[in-house]
Formats: structure tokens, sequence, C-alpha cells
């Protein structure tokens, strides 16, 4: 299978999932592991893929400053997805797997933003996850460190940009299981996802744009999570932010949202300082669009409002681009954004089906 067959199966199906959540992530999950609340995530195990469930990722972000102190963004993100499921017992190879692998890549600047996408058939060599020592990959685009993943080295490229960076934790930085002791609930129908995150890494590198090379340093971010139907069938995108305070403490949130805007569903994590994690319920906080803008054909909230009571939190969420348009096989938005009001600070917000 060529990447031009790959990427009309994947067309397929999505476009046949349309009805059944965004981008076909509120399918029926016959056959697929189903994501156990008294499952406890075991490390460094759990770094790796989990191909008994339908879809995971590897999903790191980062805001970062050049000499001058201008901001830019990053993502680097592998994906694994399931045609059908596999015998864990005796996993198919070659081209009979059913695992499907995807990269994407976005640089950021005020001025430009750029995207890439890779495919690639599992079982063939051409992309897959090891733990010891940990190795994303797909083609020449590499996430790989150490088995704990305090330091990873990152290396990602397009037609007309490119980036390799560092990232480290102080060692001692815990990982942010999020829910239940990473059992993330994403729907009143009890939907869920295995959910943590790694919000602390420290990050120096250079970024290669068409006009020139930047040597940047800055914050990193890493979200892993899998499940086998994370949404429910009506639930047509989200808002998902990831914002780092000066205070040093952080917030995760998202909203996804369903056909019936009475219907939404959110969530999210308040992190202290020292990584302490408090649940949040959408009774405890909120996220409003304030400012629209014409993306790609299509209207995007580029600024919100987020406000979080019992932290005295009120504050403004801003886009370093508003056109941090994702040009892949499923679009979507993603970029760095700045952090206004009662905390300061940056982030990463995406948003997905906005058609």
């Amino acid at each position: 299978m060529n990447v031009r067959h790959l990427c009309v199966l994947l067309y397929l199906i999505t476009s046949q999932a349309v009805a059944q959540g965004f981008a076909g992530l509120g399918t029926q999950a016959e056959g697929f592991s189903l994501p156990d609340p008294d499952r406890q995530l075991i490390f460094p195990q759990d770094h790796g893929a989990h191909p008994d469930f339908r879809i995971e990722w590897w999903y790191l972000t980062a805001n970062l400053q050049d000499a001058l102190g201008q901001n830019y963004g990053v993502q680097w993100t592998l994906f694994r997805t399931a045609l059908r499921p596999d015998e864990p017992q005796e996993p198919m190879e070659g081209w009979h797997s059913p695992q499907i692998w995807m990269g994407h890549a976005g640089l950021t600047s005020a001025t430009h933003h750029l995207s890439a996408e890779r495919l690639a058939r599992g079982g063939i060599g051409q992309g897959g996850v090891t733990t010891t020592p940990f190795l994303a990959w797909i083609d020449d685009w590499k996430m790989e460190g150490q088995p704990d993943l305090s330091k990873v080295t990152l290396f990602a490229r397009g037609m007309d940009f490119s980036y390799t960076l560092q990232a480290a934790t102080d060692g001692n930085a815990p990982l942010i299981l999020h829910g239940d002791r990473g059992y993330s609930v994403k729907s009143a129908a009890g939907q869920a996802s295995h959910y943590y995150s790694q919000p602390n890494y420290k990050i120096e590198g250079t970024l290669n744009f068409p006009y020139g090379a930047v040597e940047v340093s800055g914050d990193g971010w890493l979200d892993r999570e899998w499940s086998s139907q994370p949404l429910s069938s009506d639930q047509t995108g989200w808002d998902w932010f990831s914002l780092r305070f000066d205070s040093g403490e952080k917030l995760m949130a998202f909203v996804l949202r369903s056909r019936n805007g009475d219907e939404d569903y959110a969530s999210g994590s308040w992190i202290s300082s020292s990584g302490l994690v408090q649940n949040l319920s959408q009774d405890d906080f909120s996220a409003h669009p304030l400012e629209y803008e014409k993306v790609a054909g299509r209207s995007i909230p580029v600024k919100w409002a987020i406000t979080l009571p019992e932290r005295n939190l009120s504050v403004e969420i801003s886009a370093l681009n508003p056109n941090s348009w994702m040009d892949t096989s499923v679009a979507y938005w993603e970029g760095p954004v700045q952090v206004e009001g009662s905390h300061h600070g940056t982030g990463y917000l995406e948003m997905t089906g906005y058609n």
C-alpha cells in the first residue's frame, strides 16, 4: 500500500464515520480493548504502544523564545490507529498488520505557521514505538530518549521547515495522571481514555524556517492517551487547553462539543507547582470564545476566556498566530497561546471539528 492508497483509506474511514463522533472516534469499539477504571498505569511499559486499543498518540507541544524574546510554538505528534483488532498473542507482521501510523508536525511564529504529515503502514518498520530505550518514529521523524522520558530528543521536517529539540525534566518531575489515576472520562455516556502528561520539560534547540535558523529555548508538555472509543457518537470536536502559568501552576482543560450544545462535556486538571493534581469537572471552570477569525475558510475562535473561581483564575487566552491551521488528512487548529489576566503565562490550544 503506497502513501496515496493510505491517504484514500484514511479518508474513507473518517468520511464514513462523520456521524460517529469527530474523525470517527465515536465509532463502536467491538473487538478492541476498552479503558479500565481499575487499571493502574505502569511505567515505562505504558510509554509504549497498546495495539489492542484502536487509537493512541504521543503528543509534545512547546512554547519557545529566541534570544530577542520572539515567541514560537512547536508540535510533534505520532498517532497509531488500528484498522481492526489485532491478536496480542500472535500480532500480525508486515503488510498484514492492521496498524497505521501517522505523524503531524507544526512550527509556528507570529508570522508563519508550517505543518507536515507522514503516513505509514505498521509491521514494515516505517513507524513504531519501543520503550527501552524509548523511541517513537515515523520515517526519519523521531522522539527518542530515556525509558522514563526524563530526557528526549525530537526531530521532524516538512517541505519548508524542520526542527531539532532537546527536552529534559529535572529528574524529579512527576507524571500527571488525569481523571481517576489516568482514567479520563470523555462523555456523560461514559466513554473514556487512559491519559497522562509530562508537562515539565525544559527545551532548547533549533528551528529552521524558510528564512533561516533560529536558536530557541522554553517549555514543553507531553500528552499520552489511548482508547478505542474516546468520544460518544454525537460529539463533533473539542477545544483543549494546556496552560503553564508564571506561578509554576498548570491547567489542562478540554470541552467536548456535542451536536446539541446543551450537552457539551468538560473536564480538566489543576496542577500545583509541586505536581499535585486536582480533578476538575465542568462545574468547576468555564471556557468561552471571545473572538473569531476566518481561518482556512472556517470561523475559528482564536481568543478565549477561562475562569476557575476556586483558584481565583480569570484569564484571556490569545493565539500567537490565528492562522495556525494544520492542513493534514484530518485538519484542525493547533498553536501556541499567550495568557493574560489574573494569571500570566503561555500554553497550547487545539481545536477540532470546525467545518
